[in-house]
């Protein structure tokens, strides 16, 4: 049993919208493939052992225990690897719970799939649930635990950080979508020019100048103090000789703490003499060179939450702690109060594990006790010198509590530093006397403040902090997505998401599109190449300039990694033909329909999905979408249309010449194809039927006919706005067509159009696509002998695991079999086939070049018409 290979899934996939997170993992079982799990003796026994905790899978039986019924019946070892790869994660804080597993078209080799929190946690889950089954089966022993743990670790280094994740939480509820920038806490909510940034919990309203006061304590005192709000006394020293002038001033209990320290690092509390202080400045030197020295207040350690200038939550912290029974050392008691199942590694509990560290044996030591001595009976021994639930501190909420003097002296503190997201450090006897009375004092005020306390505090009501924190960044009406069109399909794909493009652009919108050639916004393209996947979806989101989106969507980024988006607003299917068929686990059509669909799955509620009625496998989609659904067609007697037509729904048809929006029996003429420049006159039927699906997705969308039909007059064929689409290129004696066609419906797509030609010699030069096929070379091959009089085959650049013989002997068999007696030739370099091809060239000829690489030939030809324009100018 080997794994062959393991997908990360980041959005809507083949096997679920909602759930966009999961592993695919295509695992080869070889020799198991023939022994269920009741053929392994004790295999049952062992994994119940193992793993007991899967006792609570009820799988297909639909009971608890049914999972292992499932195993003790027979069920094959790709199925029990899906369900271990759930569990430990499960165990390891990561509940999940979905999972599939099916058998691929290849006996042996299943596609195992189930969902994950953390990518590489995910990845990890994959790896060592294999290795657990290997282990099992052959009755080795496995040290889950220690695999648990390192889920957990994991888990930490990449999960978001709890208030981070927290307001990502929040925004998934509203519908706002997310992108993680990094590897970091930075997030992006919503898309393009409606984004908003934060991080941890500073946001891209929190002002820098305001964090910097913050960040400086001195200079965060100073304001506070000549604001008339109470904060302690003291000063900033850098030398002993300045401590003692500070103590002799203040006197003590002091409190000693680095200016640009945060989390109570190389802080020093309660200290009371010369020689503690010293030690105190020395350690609070290691993280800033000045030491602010102030007045220890007495009191409870409390923190107000402030955001958007509104006080939401307040909490009383406590640092870590044991309370000594008499018996245990601190040791055992540690140990003890760890076992509570509130505490966790990390964050995955509401409280943190206390751990021993350098702060801890500090504090021991000044008691003069150790982790051996045994506290008396009620004996609180504090473990850390500040309160973060990080370190093992617990919070009390105390929200209702707080009077409303200090509430309002609060929200004035966080307009007086200038923070959006505050966090008030306060120690008083408590927050229900106004701070004048109390004789409390305003310790700091925190920049980017925890949220972890007030969301799950160890007492008290958990406070939703994340709200308004996004209420902040998308006040009530604010937009946080922009339009989105996406289009999938076989052919078309390209020519129809650039007119879309240009129809959004020239309706004022700033549009970023992908395309299989480039990413673009505007018409500048910023990155060349094939991007008709998911990250280069994402980039076109994350974009802070782009109003509108329309992406090209192909079946390659679907299948490798989901959609890069969670909804779009339309879907456009242009057609589902033989291409790339056999290759990753996709062998006929009815497998391309369910990856091609994937994209009007994702429409959202309300939206559209635009689907070709003349297409057999799109149709058939029709009753089987949750989105409305809008047809158009080549012929407006098509049986669908017409159906719809009685129904009163909208489609887009070619009738009389024209491009016509048909809502019921009314018609909207938009344009006559044969003023539309990529039509080549109302020749090219395939470019028609593209403009049918722009104009109808344009139209749904809400741009006005008038509009539409401007924008389909100026969008012209060439190798700038198109490149690879049927771009033309003329010179004296002959015609060169470059056309990104490759497979059999591109073909005759091209061959419909060349009927339209008038010339005596077509020349063609073609290639075998290694990937696809034998049938599909062989037809494409059979098609060219249909339409051209002379053909150069070619070789492509990447052979993708064929040699050149085989697939030129595919290619010439279809040419054989086309039933024409015309010449062919190889020519293996595509420039010197080109060359070749105008060589040939004769009154009127007409060279036609299909690539799927094609931005060579179209900088050889038009450097043949450059010179060919020099030297009609030299011979002037």
């Amino acid at each position: 049993m080997k794994i062959e290979k393991i997908q990360v899934l980041r959005g809507p996939n083949i096997w679920s919208i909602r759930r966009k997170k999961l592993i695919q993992m295509r695992l080869n079982l070889e020799e198991l493939e023939h022994m269920p799990t009741n053929k392994i003796a004790g295999f049952r026994e062992r994994l119940e052992q193992l793993i007991p905790s899967l006792i609570t899978h009820r799988c297909s039986e639909g009971v608890e225990g049914g999972f292992f019924q499932r195993v003790e019946m027979g069920t094959w070892m790709g199925h029990v690897i899906e369900h271990i790869a759930l569990e430990i994660q499960t165990l390891a804080g990561m509940d999940t719970g979905f999972g599939r597993t099916r058998e691929t078209k290849t006996s042996g080799i299943y596609n195992v799939v189930f969902s994950y929190l953390e990518e590489n946690s995910g990845i990890y889950a994959a790896e060592q649930s294999v290795e657990i089954a290997n282990c099992l089966i052959e009755a080795r022993e496995y040290d889950i635990d220690g695999c648990i743990q390192q889920l957990k670790v994991i888990r930490e280094r990449e999960r978001l950080g709890p208030s981070t994740g927290s307001i990502v939480e929040e925004a998934v509820a509203r519908n706002i979508p997310w992108i993680r920038l990094g590897r970091n806490s930075l997030v992006q909510l919503g898309y393009g020019v409606n984004q908003q940034r934060f991080q941890a919990t500073i946001t891209g309203k929190t002002s820098s100048i305001a964090v910097d006061i913050a960040c400086n304590k001195e200079l965060t005192k100073k304001m506070l103090d000549e604001a008339a709000i109470p904060v302690p006394s003291g000063d900033l020293v850098s030398e002993p000789e300045e401590l003692e002038k500070v103590i002799t001033k203040i006197g003590y209990p002091i409190v000693l703490k680095p200016l640009d320290g945060n989390h109570g690092k190389g802080s020093s509390i309660n200290v009371n003499d010369l020689e503690a202080a010293i030690t105190g400045l020395k350690h609070a030197q290691n993280y800033s060179n000045r030491v602010i020295v102030e007045k220890y207040i007495t009191g409870y350690d409390f923190r107000v939450l402030v955001i958007n200038h509104k006080m939401v939550a307040a909490a009383r912290r406590v640092p870590a702690h044991i309370v000594g029974d008499g018996e245990m050392n601190i040791q055992q008691l540690i140990e003890k109060e760890n076992l509570d199942p509130r505490r966790g590694y990390g964050h995955e509990n509401v409280l943190t594990e206390i751990l021993v560290d350098k702060d801890t044996n500090e504090l021991l030591e000044k008691l003069n006790y150790t982790l051996e001595t045994v506290p008396q009976k009620g004996e609180i021994v504090y473990l850390k010198s500040t309160a973060n639930l990080s370190t093992g501190g617990t919070s009390i909420d105390v929200t209702d509590m707080v009077h409303p003097e200090n509430i309002t002296m609060c929200e004035r503190i966080s307009k007086i530093i200038g923070l959006d997201v505050c966090g008030v450090d306060i120690m008083a006897e408590n927050l229900t006397q106004p701070l004048k009375e109390s004789g409390g004092a305003i310790l700091e005020v925190n920049a980017a403040p925890g949220f972890r306390m007030h969301l799950a505090p160890s007492e008290g009501l958990p406070r939703n902090v994340a709200a308004p924190v996004v209420d902040m960044l998308y006040p009530q009406g604010k937009a946080f997505r922009i339009p989105i069109i996406a289009v999938t399909g076989t052919n078309g794909k390209t020519t129809t998401t650039r007119l879309i493009a240009h129809i959004v652009k020239n309706n004022g919108y700033r549009v970023g599109f992908t395309t299989s050639d480039g990413i673009y916004i505007q018409n500048t393209m910023l990155t060349k190449g094939d991007t008709t996947g998911p990250i280069s979806a994402e980039f076109i989101l994350k974009d802070p300039t782009v109003e509108f989106a329309v992406l090209e969507t192909a079946r390659g980024g679907i299948l490798r990694s989901g959609l890069g988006f969670t909804h779009c607003d339309i879907g456009v299917l242009t057609n589902i033909k033989e291409d790339h068929l056999g290759l990753s686990d996709i062998h006929n059509l009815k497998d391309l329909t369910k990856v091609k669909r994937v994209v009007l799955d994702s429409v959202k509620k309300g939206g559209w999905s635009v689907l070709n009625a003349d297409d057999d496998y799109s149709v058939r989609l029709m009753s089987d979408l949750d989105s409305k659904v809008a047809l158009f067609s080549m012929d407006e007697n098509n049986p669908h249309i017409v159906k719809f037509a009685k129904e009163g729904k909208i489609t887009c048809v070619y009738e009389e010449g024209f491009i016509t929006i048909k809502k019921g029996d009314w018609k909207i003429r938009i344009v006559k194809a044969h003023n539309v420049p990529i039509t080549m006159e109302g020749k090219a039927k395939f470019m028609i039927a593209n403009v049918l699906a722009a104009s109808l997705a344009a139209y749904l969308y809400g741009f006005e006919i008038e509009d539409i039909a401007n924008s389909l007059r100026t969008f012209i064929p060439s190798p700038a706005l198109m490149p690879g689409r049927l771009n033309v290129f003329k010179f004296k004696k002959f015609k060169v067509l470059i056309d990104f066609a490759h497979n059999p419906a591109g073909y005759e797509a091209i061959e419909d159009y060349l009927k339209n030609i008038d010339s005596p010699k077509k020349i063609g030069i073609i290639s075998g696509v290694g990937d696809r096929r034998d049938e599909d070379i062989r037809e494409c091959g059979k098609i060219a002998g249909r339409m051209f009089d002379h053909i150069i085959i070619r070789n492509e650049k990447h052979l993708r695991g064929r040699t050149e013989e085989e697939i030129n002997g595919l290619v010439i068999s279809g040419i054989q079999s086309s039933g024409r007696d015309l010449s062919y030739e190889i020519i293996p370099k595509e420039i010197d086939a080109l060359k070749h091809a105008m060589s040939l060239a004769e009154e009127n000829t007409f060279i036609t070049a299909l690539s799927d690489v094609i931005s060579n030939a179209i900088d050889l030809v038009q450097e043949y018409q450059h010179k060919e324009i020099l030297d009609d100018g030299k011979n002037v």
